[in-house]
């Protein structure tokens, strides 16, 4: 199945202006909760990912299974928990698609050799060698 340019992952969409933005519902409520604007799909779609997750468990229909992390038990969180969490998921995701650490749908001939922790800070010894060995 081939997906949509508009709407490429699970929980996204795009504002007329180019911006990504993630929300989901509340289960058993009709109530929605937000999750963010992204400059890119990805990380939109990251932050729906931490969310869902949160939300539904394990059993959660992912956009990226092989990517969630969580290191807290999965318990009722209030909604402003999660949208805490989903929201510095998806910032550091667009944060690395910004500055290029990360492999870009655009760029598909680019591999990236390892997958980032997006819940751990770069150290200042190693930044600046992870970004030498990238850049050349």
């Amino acid at each position: 199945m081939e997906q949509q340019q508009d709407k490429p992952y699970r929980g996204i969409r795009m504002r007329k202006w180019g911006k990504w933005v993630a929300e989901i519902r509340e289960p058993n409520k009709r109530s929605r909760i937000w999750l963010g604007s992204y400059s890119t799909p990805i990380a939109a779609a990251r932050a729906y990912d931490t969310a869902v997750f949160y939300l539904r468990g394990p059993s959660a229909r992912l956009n990226f299974p092989d990517l969630i992390y969580h290191q807290d038990d999965l318990r009722d969180m209030s909604a402003a928990s999660i949208r805490k969490k989903a929201t510095e998921v998806g910032a550091q995701v667009d944060a690395l698609q910004q500055t290029g650490l990360h492999a870009s749908e655009k760029n598909s001939n680019r591999v990236v050799q390892e997958k980032p922790d997006l819940n751990q800070y770069p150290t200042p010894e190693n930044s600046d060698e992870e970004l030498k060995r990238i850049v050349d």
